[in-house]
């Protein structure tokens, strides 16, 4: 059966901490690369591929997405109260009402090649590369059918390596507002990835596929010298940081 994305969660609360100084001062999503902000290539690929209900979680430094606001006034802004104590599980529990044909994606990504977002799914499932010689991230295994069997937060020699954006279905978007209502508020599972719900919480409630994508289509940035890897122009910024 084929799904399609009504819907877009981008997840954007976070401190980015291991971007300091950047971030000290600006969100991570809205540090531009090359001109133009990471979010801005999440919201362009969505709207490339038709994707135009879209929410932004929001928490540290949640005011400076005024600008983005005023940049996209279609898009949903939703504050998470909880960013400071809690970990991402917090920023999808609170949009937790939209989950139903959904892409999750987080903001602070460059995205080089819309079709990664495609529209079309056939089962909820992650966008992923394959891996041959060996990561640290996380690594999913898929049976003959594609569908996922187990997945290793700490890596491993071969399989699919999972990346942040990922679609739902409408009975799966429903089943995980249940799960996440029942880890956030009825157990105070407060310091898990809102991945961990449907990959090691409930595994067996799920059927989860892959959706396979080419190296460079996206590309993560998660520390200064990978940011300066893509704009040399905060250089500077990283010899400062090394000296302190």
């Amino acid at each position: 059966m084929t799904n399609t994305v009504k819907r877009a969660i981008i997840m954007a609360a976070g401190k980015g901490t291991r971007m300091r100084p950047i971030t000290n001062t600006i969100p991570k999503p809205l540090v531009k690369v090359n001109g133009k902000r990471m979010i801005d290539t999440v919201i362009g690929a969505l709207h490339e591929q038709g994707i135009h209900e879209i929410y932004v979680v929001v928490g540290y430094l949640k005011e400076k997405f005024a600008e983005l606001k005023a940049d996209y006034p279609e898009i949903n802004i939703v504050e998470n109260p909880y960013f400071d104590v809690a970990n991402n599980i917090s920023s999808l529990y609170v949009v937790r009402d939209h989950l139903e044909e959904v892409i999750i994606l987080d903001g602070d990504q460059l995205i080089y090649n819309s079709e990664v977002l495609h529209p079309e799914f056939t089962r909820s499932g992650y966008a992923c590369i394959p891996v041959e010689n060996g990561t640290d991230e996380w690594l999913m295994q898929v049976d003959d059918n594609g569908v996922v069997t187990s997945c290793s937060r700490t890596g491993g020699q071969k399989g699919w390596q999972l990346f942040s954006i990922s679609r739902w279905t409408k009975e799966d978007g429903q089943q995980l507002k249940r799960h996440l209502e029942i880890e956030f508020e009825e157990k105070k599972n407060h310091d898990i990835y809102w991945d961990d719900v449907a990959m090691f919480c409930y595994p067996e409630e799920y059927e989860m596929g892959i959706y396979p994508m080419q190296e460079g289509d996206i590309v993560e940035i998660d520390s200064l010298e990978e940011l300066v890897a893509v704009d040399d122009s905060y250089k500077s910024v990283l010899e400062e940081a090394n000296h302190e």
